[in-house]
């Protein structure tokens, strides 16, 4: 039987990415989020107004999106609670967030260099996506109690990072999803996949049919 409810949050269960940004000092910041999703190689991001992820995103226009495995999870938890903020914004001391500087060294995590943005990689996620902030998307903004309270950025995937561990062993730039076990946030708790329930459908058309011209943009030098 359906009921009606009124849940305080719709998270159904999104993949989590740790974003790597900049600070103002050169130093490193490094997010988890599940507020995400992916359209070719565009990646739109949910965040709050007000915070470092944000403001780094918009100030330098660059980010790492970096995927964790389910072996992660200990260090994503790790940077529960934390903000690279300083002050911490009220709503987020409501809530028990603290201000931490040295993200990485919280979560125990690896920074490697990019090789094309500034952010640094997380050595220790199996996928790793440098990009560029393309646009920035207002919402909820015909409330006023929400305007400029979340932001969806949207980012241009720059270049793919996988370990060869995932990747399909007969063709060529192809991840596995057998093989590939991203961590899921579903109602703020850590979930893995199951195994493969049947063959899809749509899995049938080949996945070079969804190429975007954004690929070749990202070949270029410059891209």
């Amino acid at each position: 039987m359906l009921i009606t409810c009124e849940p305080s949050i719709l998270y159904f269960g999104t993949p989590v990415v740790l974003i790597s940004t900049l600070n103002e000092d050169g130093s490193s910041n490094l997010a988890p989020m599940s507020s995400i999703f992916w359209l070719g190689w565009r990646c739109l991001i949910g965040v709050a107004g007000s915070s470092k992820t944000k403001q780094n995103m918009i100030r330098t226009g660059e980010c790492v999106l970096n995927l964790p495995s389910v072996n992660e999870v200990a260090a994503v938890n790790r940077l529960a609670l934390t903000t690279g903020s300083d002050p911490v914004p009220e709503y987020k001391l409501r809530r028990g967030y603290r201000h931490v500087a040295d993200k990485f060294g919280l979560a125990e995590l690896t920074p490697m260099a990019s090789e094309i943005v500034a952010p640094p990689r997380v050595l220790e996620c199996p996928v790793q996506l440098e990009a560029s902030v393309s646009a920035s998307h207002p919402v909820g903004e015909d409330n006023p109690a929400q305007q400029g309270f979340i932001l969806c950025i949207e980012t241009r995937i720059r270049r793919v990072h996988a370990e060869e561990s995932i990747m399909m062993s007969r063709e060529e730039n192809l991840i596995d999803p057998d093989k590939w076990r991203p961590l899921i946030m579903s109602f703020q708790q850590f979930y893995g996949l199951g195994a493969r329930l049947q063959d899809s459908t749509l899995g049938t058309i080949p996945e070079a049919m969804y190429r975007t011209p954004d690929m070749e943009q990202a070949r270029h030098p410059n891209g």
